[in-house]
């Protein structure tokens, strides 16, 4: 018997907000300013290692450019959602991905977060927490509108499907 080429999942049909993009580059240059200063720090403390320094200094470029530039463009090209009838499907990551079925008939609350970022780029997260081992499903960086009809419809389809969640 041989399995079949295509996958069992579809590929969920919906992106995160095209500002997604922004949020992951502004969440890793946080990262790389916090290294830029540790840098700083090391540079006037021992003034010995200056070749050390600007090798970590220009690793620190690379890294900055890539984190910033790079991997929120591949993330925001992976990421994908989508929520029907039956089940809420999730695929994240850039580097090691993941794809998610959650079963409606697994939802047991549906839930909104908004970062300070997210705050400010007017975007939100939606977790839907199932009765799973493998955890919460996550949908990042929506548009908040998005994220607010997102988890009315969920509302609404998990209560048609009445049920323990377990």
């Amino acid at each position: 018997m041989s399995l079949p080429r295509s996958t069992i999942l579809a590929e969920p049909a919906w992106r995160p907000s095209s500002k997604a993009k922004l949020l992951w580059a502004l969440e890793n240059a946080i990262g790389v300013v916090v290294l830029f200063i540790a840098l700083g720090v090391w540079a006037v403390l021992d003034g010995d290692r200056r070749g050390w320094q600007v090798l970590a200094g220009l690793a620190l470029v690379v890294l900055a450019v890539v984190a910033v530039v790079v991997i929120p463009v591949w993330r925001y090209a992976v990421h994908r959602w989508e929520v029907t009838d039956e089940a809420v499907y999730t695929r994240v990551g850039w580097l090691n991905q993941e794809s998610r079925v959650a079963p409606i008939s697994r939802v047991q609350t549906v839930d909104t977060e908004r970062g300070p970022l997210e705050r400010i780029l007017g975007l939100a997260t939606v977790t839907v927490t199932t009765a799973s081992s493998a955890g919460a499903v996550k949908i990042s960086a929506l548009d908040l509108p998005v994220a607010e009809e997102t988890v009315l419809r969920l509302t609404a389809i998990a209560a048609q499907h009445r049920g323990d969640a377990t």
